[in-house]
């Protein structure tokens, strides 16, 4: 009916016959509530000019404004570029160029694993688990046949710090009266290593990890499965529990029990299920804290591998199948979900390594204004708001206060830390626009040829921007040049609005 209405509003040489209405789905509202999603974009002639845009968009975007463009008057030969900004909240594109285009969005597209990762795993019982468990009818014996390690995959599980590591799950165990073990095993099965080969980072993807892994990754799979078995096995006889085999192995298959049909007595209880046929049960689990950390261990200093590590989270079952290409599929579903045209997107990674990932700066700041307005807090932010009240947790306070937890976990500009640390607020951001006295939040992105700048910045008018700016020229091209161009024209959008 929004549809009908809209197209009645329009003159007739500007109506669009329902055959041929690609940007149909950009007026249904998505299940979260975000701006309407852009229609596929016309040939590039049309996008390039100033202030032109696509024939099917209902409405003419500005074009960028004078001191935008006098930003960008000095690029390099051959240097595509696309800018969109606008105000969050649902309010207005703001100044536009290319904005539907595809580019080569280099490490923006962490981004997209981030935001699907927080959706999926920010809520209250989100976060991370990982667990031993042993056979139903061997529950509560000191010796057990088999204990095995099961996990989500991600990259914060350690082996001896904290409550989220092998030493806490061992000593669970060891608590709850475990005290001999006939081997180890491994629930690793639940993600195909050999079908993350493709991504360009070199490292093996697999169904379990260890934080402690991070600088020094295993190999292959097979030397991750025996790191990560000699690791559970040491913590378990730390902890007071024999382990007769050295060797771990691999989990039990498990079939799901179907008991007799009651079709004939449908008023009969089903019988109980046969102890052998029972699931494994847990015996020892622990959760991991809040994702906002791993995010911006991620974001800030652009770490290619925990941004791998985290799209293999989305790999999983029950919501994956254990594959890249799954992982993808999740977040491309996540890109829908939220109003995103998928028209000419293209992933092929989680951290932007590749070269053949293709993004618009529509599809960036669709998703930024969404995760703005998400009610996912710091856990920081969470216990102010239990003083504060509710009002606290709006997207507009959450932003001032800095207590969103996605915004949060992006560099800062300008804070002028002589190197980006690991856990430094400015990361990639750290030395860039400097004394300008600009609040900007946002991710970088950097392959030859290539530079990406996509966030926030709170504009002279104290409104809150959200901004993508995608460069691709020669391979050659001055990355310095290209990420002083996007400083000066952050700058100027700030400044005219």
């Amino acid at each position: 009916m929004r549809r009908l209405l809209l197209l009645l509003l329009l003159p007739a040489s500007a109506q669009v016959p329902q055959a041929a209405s690609p940007q149909a789905a950009s007026v249904q509202t998505p299940a979260l509530q975000t701006p309407a999603a852009p229609v596929p974009p016309a040939p590039a002639a049309a996008v390039r000019t100033r202030g032109a845009q696509p024939a099917l968009h209902m409405t003419r975007e500005p074009g960028l404004s004078g001191p935008s463009r006098a930003a960008l008057r000095d690029l390099p030969a051959g240097v595509r570029v696309g800018v969109l900004l606008r105000e969050v909240g649902g309010g207005p594109v703001l100044e536009a160029q290319a904005a539907d285009e595809p580019f080569i969005p280099a490490s923006t597209t962490k981004l997209i694993t981030a935001a699907a990762v927080l959706t999926e795993r920010g809520g209250a019982d989100g976060e991370w688990t990982a667990e031993l468990t042993v056979p139903a009818a061997q529950v509560g014996r000191p010796a057990v046949k088999a204990l095995t390690l099961r996990g989500s995959g991600d990259p914060l599980l350690s082996v001896d710090r904290g409550p989220y590591s092998l030493r806490a799950l061992a000593q669970q165990a060891r608590a709850r009266g475990l005290r001999s073990v006939g081997e180890v095993r491994l629930d690793d099965a639940t993600l195909t290593s050999a079908g993350f080969a493709s991504l360009p980072l070199g490292v093996p993807v697999t169904a379990l990890r260890l934080a402690d892994w991070h600088d020094r990754p295993p190999v292959d799979a097979a030397a991750a499965r025996a790191r990560l078995g000699a690791a559970l096995i040491a913590q378990l006889r730390l902890a007071g529990v024999t382990v007769q085999s050295d060797t771990p192995g691999a989990a039990a298959p498990f079939t799901p029990y179907l008991p007799p049909s009651t079709a004939d007595a449908p008023t009969q209880p089903a019988p109980p299920v046969p102890v052998g046929r029972r699931p494994e049960q847990g015996i020892a689990s622990v959760r991991s804290g809040s994702p906002f950390t791993v995010l911006a261990r991620t974001l800030r200093p652009s770490d290619n591998l925990l941004a791998e590590e985290l799209l293999a989270t989305l790999a999983h079952p029950p919501g994956g199948n254990g594959t890249l290409r799954g992982a993808l599929a999740r977040e491309r579903a996540f890109l829908r979900q939220i109003g995103v045209d998928l028209g000419g997107l293209r992933l092929a990674d989680g951290s932007g390594l590749s070269r053949e990932s293709r993004l618009s700066p529509r599809t960036l700041v669709t998703l930024l204004t969404v995760m703005h307005d998400l009610p996912f807090p710091t856990p920081a932010a969470q216990i102010a708001a239990r003083r504060a009240g509710p009002g606290a947790l709006l997207p507009a306070a959450l932003y001032r206060s800095r207590g969103n937890a996605f915004i949060e976990a992006l560099p800062q500009a300008g804070t002028g830390e002589a190197v980006p640390a690991h856990d430094g607020r400015g990361g990639t951001l750290a030395l860039r626009m400097r004394g300008l006295n600009l609040d900007v939040r946002a991710k970088t992105g950097t392959l030859p040829g290539v530079s990406a700048l996509a966030g926030y910045v709170t504009g002279h008018s104290g409104r809150t921007l959200a901004f993508a700016v995608l460069m691709n020229g020669p391979e050659d091209t001055s990355i310095l040049t290209l990420r002083a161009a996007q400083d000066r024209l952050v700058a100027a959008m700030a400044g005219a609005h």
